[in-house]
């Protein structure tokens, strides 16, 4: 069957795949695998398949925003993909994690407009355990400072007449804010996957620590590779657990 956004065949599709915003960013992490062939490379969605280490898993991107990435999700535990692990970047909300930290996400707080179309509010958008510890093991591995706990989802990336409560989410004990984990969560445990994301921080979202925003320095750089890196391996001790 083809899935229609992705134009992805699902008997091409293995049960593990990473995802990520940027297409770009798919086909880096795609070059780390064995065997690799591009599957569909439909609007911001570009899909991979290729093996690690001995695993079949699928890389695919997923754009920007939670309601894009939502589709992605969607279509992916559709066609049979049953662990999904993000692979992305976020603003720290912490000067004792600053530009190439990593953060593991075990749960998510929703200031998406998505997840409240789909669940009721309260309901949590909490990551699998299995999948957080397996790339929290793997991220600390690597080397560099890495941290799990809770993240921000929100879908304002400049702000306009009305706040954002960063602070608030800061004092209340979120370690960083991105835009898309959770509408992961969500969707993954509606639909019965497990689910879990590793992001490296690329600035401060803080208005106290703010600097000028500059993803694209060599510190990101290598904080990309390394959450990369852990993000395979925890594939590996996943698919053999």
């Amino acid at each position: 069957m083809l899935l229609p956004i992705l134009q992805v065949n699902t008997e091409d599709l293995p049960a593990i795949a990473i995802v990520c915003g940027d297409p770009k960013r798919a086909e880096t992490i795609a070059r780390h695998l064995d065997e690799k062939r591009e599957l569909a490379f439909s609007r911001e969605y570009r899909s991979f398949v290729g093996t690690y280490k001995g695993v079949r898993l699928a890389v695919v991107s997923h754009g920007v925003g939670s309601p894009g990435a939502a589709v992605c999700f969607e279509e992916l535990i559709k066609g049979g993909v049953t662990t999904l692990i993000r692979v992305g970047t976020a603003g720290s909300y912490s000067a004792d994690y600053p530009a190439g930290s990593l953060v593991v996400s075990t749960a998510a707080v929703r200031a998406d407009g998505l997840t409240r179309q789909l669940v009721p509010e309260g309901f949590p958008a909490v990551a699998d355990h299995e999948v957080s510890s397996a790339l929290y093991a793997a991220a600390v591995a690597e080397g560099g400072i890495v941290k799990k706990g809770i993240t921000v989802t929100l879908d304002a990336f400049f702000t306009g007449v009305v706040d954002i409560p960063h602070k608030q989410y800061k004092q209340a004990g979120a370690l960083a804010v991105e835009m898309e984990i959770a509408a992961l969560y969500i969707i993954a445990t509606l639909r019965g996957a497990r689910a879990g994301a590793i992001v490296a921080l690329d600035g401060y979202a803080d208005a106290d620590l703010a600097q000028e925003y500059d993803p694209h320095t060599n510190v990101v750089a290598e904080a990309i590779e390394r959450e990369i890196a852990a993000a395979l391996n925890a594939v590996v001790k996943l698919a053999s657990a």
